[in-house]
């Protein structure tokens, strides 16, 4: 991700492959730290007439290892697919919009850098864009991550992502598809807009220091910097997202976040914040390597 330039341009298209295949690879490498994710958000406070050694999940790590444990290696990959659905399309929309967002805000003829507010601005307009598109694959992603809760003996709702669109549309309708909308759209809207807008920035940052140059280690370093923004900002929306998309109990987003917050308290809204930071830290620290060589393949001189 770079501002304009006039050295090289690239293409809609070549943006949107290159940021689908890079965004595709991340999800791949690091689904693991988001189902621990998810399910340590969709795990309820335990109360005192609980058994003896609940919670079940405690820690990214050890989220990990009970699934493994329990479910089998493979669970850690559970929604994969409709992760990589939701990837394709969110993450090649909301990059791909991106730049041709900023130059419409700042006209094309702006040289040098573009300013933090029409950074921000972008990134959350093609974030809240893209998730309204790709939607129905986050939700299925979440119900078929949330199925290793279901108690022993209790035969599964769905037999994988195909059947899970189509076995949401036949029972709860069509309009299901798109159930935590809301939240999700502020979710991710506040996402892209910390991610984008942070890694330009950290970015052009880091090659103001000298000795810096446009390497791989920049990159790194300026997806570390996205994805502790991305986490500090949008873990209380994301873990309302989460629990609206795999609990039909509560009746509208307000609802969920004032009964999570009367139930367990502020600190509920930042749960599995490190495997949230791991997970994201680490996303994008691999989709940014990843986008910023594959983009050379698309690249031309002008």
């Amino acid at each position: 991700m770079a501002d304009l330039g006039p050295q090289t341009e690239i293409s809609f298209a070549g943006t949107f492959i290159s940021s689908a295949f890079a965004a595709c690879f991340a999800e791949f490498c690091t689904i693991p730290l988001d189902t621990a994710k998810v399910r340590l958000q969709l795990q309820k406070k335990v109360s005192a007439s609980d058994v003896p050694g609940s919670p079940k999940y405690r820690g990214m790590f050890g989220t990990m290892f009970t699934i493994a444990k329990e479910e089998g290696l493979p669970a850690l990959w559970n929604g994969i697919v409709p992760g990589l659905h939701r990837q394709f399309l969110y993450g090649g929309l909301r990059i791909g919009l991106y730049d041709p967002l900023k130059i419409f805000f700042v006209g094309g003829l702006l040289t040098g850098d573009i300013p933090l507010f029409q950074k921000i601005l972008a990134a959350l307009i093609t974030g809240a864009i893209a998730i309204a598109v790709a939607n129905p694959t986050d939700l299925v992603k979440v119900r078929l991550q949330a199925e290793g809760k279901l108690p022993p003996g209790v035969p599964r709702r769905y037999l994988g992502a195909l059947d899970a669109y189509m076995t949401i549309a036949r029972q709860e309708g069509i309009l299901a598809l798109w159930t935590g909308i809301g939240p999700n759209i502020a979710r991710n809207a506040i996402v892209n807009a910390a991610e984008l807008a942070s890694y330009d920035h950290v970015k052009e940052t880091i090659l103001a220091i000298p000795g810096f140059t446009d390497n791989a280690f920049t990159h790194t370093l300026a997806g570390l910097g996205a994805g502790f923004f991305a986490v500090c900002i949008g873990s209380p929306v994301d873990v309302v997202k989460s629990r609206m998309m795999g609990d039909s109990t509560y009746r509208s987003t307000l609802d969920c976040f004032i009964k999570t917050l009367k139930n367990e308290g502020i600190f509920a809204f930042y749960k599995g914040f490190l495997p949230n930071f791991g997970r994201l830290g680490s996303w994008n620290v691999i989709m940014f390597l990843t986008l910023e060589q594959v983009k050379k393949i698309f690249r031309r001189q002008v």
